[in-house]
């Protein structure tokens, strides 16, 4: 069987994409020393780091005010841009995460990243944008069919652009889109139906190259997201983990197709790490693989495809970056005391 993902997971790390920090060195430090480094996107520096803010550079109708913390988009704005948007459609350069967006992802491109075994980037993905930024009639743009159509093309290209830019410095690279709204659009009060979603990903990821997955921290569909074409799926293993491994028969499709897990294990939420300890999350992710077990699935090809995170980012603890750098620290250390117990590392 060959891997989606072009590197065996082995219980590596690898870390969130938002970090609470507020200082750019402390934040590289952290996210380069997990087995797989990240560039993090740190909005309490500057506005423009917000995942939002950065996933839609350039998108055509969009308002952002740093001073105030706001973004959202205006109809009228959109029709203005819209043929310049459009006649860069195909210049790969336009879809560039630039330096006032991101200083992070310049100086982690400035990075020798050779000697890991895979780096990884992020992009939040068009349904969560488009749930989340309202236009001026406080309507979500995912509403707008013109707009929305636009934005998963859009999207799709400046997924592209930060993939081929990560490549270039480790030819393991892979990308996350970061989905958490994909938990909102099965509920009935949503207005866009998972049918809708369903096509639109398909499509979305159809113009994405190669490996490509998602992360959300949400309760979702999982058979929806398992039955996607994407090659990694990263998740709230700590307060999930129990739900998602009852849908055994679409993990087990997922892992026979060579597709990999993120499994998100340590919390990053203040009040939840504090009564965690080290013994009970290294037992909590055991559990979730017994259960898989007993579904007769093989402990070898799920430690294969498998690599574990934190379960969630944090921005709000109020000890600031602290529990996050102890959270990081934990995972670091489950990670070796499994890989100790089952590959003798």
């Amino acid at each position: 069987m060959k891997n989606a993902m072009p590197f065996s997971g082995k219980l590596m790390t690898s870390g969130m994409g938002i970090l609470p920090h507020k200082a750019l060195d402390e934040a590289m430090d952290l996210a380069m020393s997990l087995d797989i480094p990240f560039w993090p996107q740190l909005p309490k520096i500057n506005y423009y780091e917000d995942m939002y803010v950065q996933a839609t550079e350039k998108f055509p109708g969009i308002i952002v005010e740093p001073e105030a913390g706001k973004i959202h988009f205006n109809t009228e704005k959109f029709y203005l841009e819209l043929e310049n948007v459009l006649n860069n459609f195909e210049n790969e350069a336009f879809f560039r995460i630039t330096p006032q967006y991101s200083a992070t992802y310049h100086h982690f491109l400035s990075l020798d990243l050779t000697s890991y075994k895979a780096i990884r980037g992020q992009l939040e993905g068009p349904v969560s944008v488009g749930l989340a930024i309202l236009d001026e009639n406080k309507t979500p743009i995912i509403y707008n069919d013109e707009v929305r159509s636009l934005l998963f093309d859009f999207m799709a290209r400046k997924a592209n652009c930060q993939l081929h830019e990560l490549k270039k410095k480790n030819p393991n690279a892979f990308l996350f889109i970061d989905e958490p709204g994909l938990q909102y659009i099965f509920s009935a009060m949503s207005g866009y139906s998972n049918e809708h979603a369903r096509e639109d990903m398909s499509g979305f990821f159809a113009q994405i190259e190669h490996p490509r997955g998602i992360h959300l921290c949400g309760n979702p569909d999982w058979d929806f997201l398992l039955n996607l074409d994407i090659d990694i799926l990263s998740f709230n293993a700590y307060n999930l983990g129990e739900i998602f491994v009852k849908y055994r028969p679409s993990i087990k499709r997922f892992l026979a197709s060579g597709k990999m897990l993120g499994w998100g294990i340590v919390p990053a939420n203040q009040e939840e790490f504090a009564i965690e300890t080290q013994e009970a999350l290294f037992l909590r992710i055991e559990k979730l693989w017994g259960e898989l077990e007993k579904a007769e699935f093989d402990r070898e090809q799920i430690f294969s495809q498998s690599i574990l995170m934190p379960a969630t980012c944090s921005l709000i603890n109020p000890d600031g970056s602290k529990t996050v750098e102890k959270t990081y620290s934990s995972l670091k250390k489950i990670s070796a005391l499994l890989r100790e117990k089952y590959f003798g590392e």
